[in-house]
């Protein structure tokens, strides 16, 4: 009992530098900026959304420089996201300013068990895309979208979990979807993040600086008809290296990820979309083992 105690303590201090670069992210769609298929549709200026997401995942490996650092640092999360998206018109192009506040718990176990459980609000997030093209004809859209994470959430710093951060970020989306036939769409999509500084990181305030990370997204969706699609994905996530008071900490990420998902309208303005994923190649941070999600979307 007593060596898995300090098993634990060891495990819990080597998590304690890359849990905010990477369990605090939980209060986001999974690692950089995720999307859903299709969300880079343009929509005609008046046309609001209003959007509720559940994500639950379980981890239990952790990695770090590649290597397996534990098969028993287990992390679960339940976290929910409330998003508001109004479409209007500016110099001719359409834009979506919008907002995302995300809310849950983290609960740890196994090795990690010493890190508790926290729940909270995460970090506010506003955005704004910017459609170059728009295409509906032709099913074709281009967007670029600005984010910023305000550091808003709920942060304790003598915990390793949070689900804010403390910090102020900012990224930069490109998204295209264009039809490859009748009934197949391809969506591609990229980001770079940039992080600002945590200055009161553990019970000593140390500072915690990252690196920009990066992201590549791709959705090939099926379409049943025009209210059912069946959508693959499969992402990739990059960088992100954290140092803490200048020592850096060898956690550059590399994660790859599936996901497969079904969306439907069940009316005309409301639709449902539920997918399962899981990582498929963690070079730091935690392997999630199986994630569901959920979101429904109401049109008005």
């Amino acid at each position: 009992m007593r060596q898995n105690r300090q098993i634990g303590t060891k495990l819990g201090r080597r998590l304690a530098g890359i849990m905010t670069a990477v369990v605090c992210a939980l209060g986001r769609p999974a690692h950089a900026v995720d999307v859903d298929a299709g969300d880079y549709t343009a929509l005609p200026a008046g046309t609001n959304l209003a959007l509720v997401y559940y994500q639950y995942a379980e981890r239990d490996t952790l990695y770090r420089d590649g290597d397996k650092a534990s098969s028993d640092a287990r992390l679960r999360s339940d976290i929910g996201i409330l998003r508001g998206v109004h479409f209007t018109e500016l110099g001719g192009y359409i834009v979506d300013p919008q907002f995302l506040l995300p809310f849950g718990r983290l609960d740890a176990g196994g090795a990690i068990g010493a890190l508790g459980s926290e729940s909270g609000i995460g970090d506010l997030i506003l955005a704004a895309t910017v459609w170059l093209r728009d295409d509906p004809a032709n099913k074709t859209y281009f967007g670029i979208t600005p984010f910023v994470w305000l550091p808003t959430g709920s942060y304790d710093s003598d915990s390793a979990l949070n689900l804010g951060e403390n910090r102020w970020k900012a990224a930069l989306q490109a998204g295209y979807i264009t039809p490859l036939s009748k009934r197949l769409t391809l969506d591609l999509v990229g980001d770079v993040t940039w992080y600002g500084d945590n200055d009161d990181l553990g019970a000593g305030g140390a500072t915690l600086k990252q690196d920009a990370s990066y992201q590549v997204q791709t959705h090939l969706r099926y379409h049943l008809s025009d209210a059912t699609h069946l959508g693959f994905n499969y992402s990739h996530t990059w960088g992100g290296e954290t140092e803490i008071d200048g020592v850096g900490q060898g956690d550059r990420l590399s994660t790859g990820k599936v996901a497969l998902s079904m969306g439907h309208f069940f009316t005309p303005t409301v639709q449902v979309i539920v997918g399962v994923g899981k990582d498929v190649g963690v070079e730091s941070g935690l392997e999630e083992d199986r994630r569901l999600n959920m979101r429904l979307l109401k049109v008005f």
